[in-house]
């Protein structure tokens, strides 16, 4: 039995992803719908119990889950904020339970002058302000080199124009902040920066315009915390190398994204840094890849699924291994041994373990 505690932003899509997988692999699971997202909710419990037998679905909030949690699983699945994946952990080790922690994390982008500015700036503002940025592999903030600064802030409003029109907020296509709480938490990062584009909210909508923020300072909260919204910190680095410093003194994000045709840019990234998964000229596609496993590493999870990923993740490989009792060839190895014995054992390590073999 597997307990999946999914999250609000894709509030179906990372209900049924993990489900997937725990019944390909031949469980029944309990679901814990994320009751920020109501309507999916009951949407889900209303419907999967009715088409899927091996399925419970329990609605409700912090107590609801709490009690969930004090229950037995065979695994655990959760998919969130850090601070609630510790929960999950703690409440897991108490049965010794293996838990999958799909958590988020500041997504870095490294973006230098071999880019292809117009394509970098199209698909950085697609990655950033889908769902108004409530995406856990978002692109969190971005490192760019001087040569490549004024070309990449030059070309973000238009390209923000392009896809939302002048008025965002008149858009079909752009979203709203899940609740009050996160939507005064964003407004108060709007804040610790200069607005290269966007800026206004309004609190009655929930609205808050894509925005990118320039000047802002190392230390400010829009550095520190995951942000999951749409705000695009830009910091300007040296080169790669800087890049790789500023990414290496923070947790480890569960994406890093690098727009550059540097081949040797390329390979510092991917050799001098942990990230949970790594894309080159585009940001959070890797979800949409089956065979390529995702989750984090750190901070930003533990754990990985998708395709067989996923019902490796459910799954328990145990060993079957049958011997059969005639000829008793073990007895060479009973008690009291000999020199003859010794010597079966040695042929055997060697035959087995090449490397022990050869230390004896």
């Amino acid at each position: 039995m597997c307990l999946i505690i999914a999250p609000w932003n894709y509030p179906l899509t990372l209900t049924l992803n993990p489900l997937v997988g725990a019944l390909s692999a031949g469980n029944a699971a309990v679901v814990k719908p994320s009751e920020l997202a109501p309507a999916t909710s009951a949407l889900i419990a209303g419907l999967l119990p009715r088409y899927v037998e091996a399925v419970a679905v329990v609605e409700g909030a912090v107590e609801e889950t709490t009690l969930l949690l004090e229950q037995r699983f065979d695994h655990i699945f959760y998919t969130g904020n850090g601070t609630v994946g510790r929960i999950v952990a703690a409440a897991a080790a108490r049965n010794l339970t293996p838990t999958t922690l799909e958590l988020g994390g500041k997504s870095p982008v490294f973006i230098d002058e071999t880019a292809d500015m117009a394509v970098t700036a199209r698909r950085l503002a697609w990655g950033k302000f889908t769902n108004a940025g409530q995406t856990c592999v978002a692109p969190d903030y971005v490192l760019v080199t001087p040569a490549a600064r004024d070309s990449l802030l030059s070309a973000l409003p238009g390209t923000i124009r392009e896809m939302f029109g002048p008025n965002p907020r008149t858009s079909s296509d752009y979203g709203r902040i899940v609740n009050d709480r996160h939507f005064q938490r964003l407004t108060r990062l709007l804040a610790e920066g200069k607005p290269l584009a966007g800026g206004p909210s309004d609190a009655a909508e929930r609205y808050i315009a894509p925005t990118v923020l320039t000047d802002v300072p190392h230390g400010a909260a829009v550095m520190t915390e995951e942000i999951f919204g749409p705000i695009l910190p830009v910091l300007t680095v040296r080169d790669v190398h800087e890049a790789i410093d500023f990414i290496n003194a923070r947790d480890k994000p569960l994406s890093l994204y690098a727009f550059t045709r540097d081949r040797a840019a390329r390979r510092a990234l991917l050799e001098k840094t942990s990230s949970g998964g790594i894309v080159y000229n585009a940001p959070m596609i890797h979800l949409g890849v089956p065979n390529l496993p995702f989750g984090g590493v750190g901070e930003s999870g533990m754990g990985a699924y998708h395709g067989k990923t996923s019902f490796d993740a459910f799954s328990h490989r145990k060993p079957v291994l049958s011997k059969p009792t005639r000829p008793d060839t073990l007895r060479l190895i009973y008690a009291p041994h000999t020199s003859r014995s010794f010597a079966f054992i040695a042929k055997a390590v060697a035959r087995t373990h090449p490397i022990l073999g050869k230390e004896r």
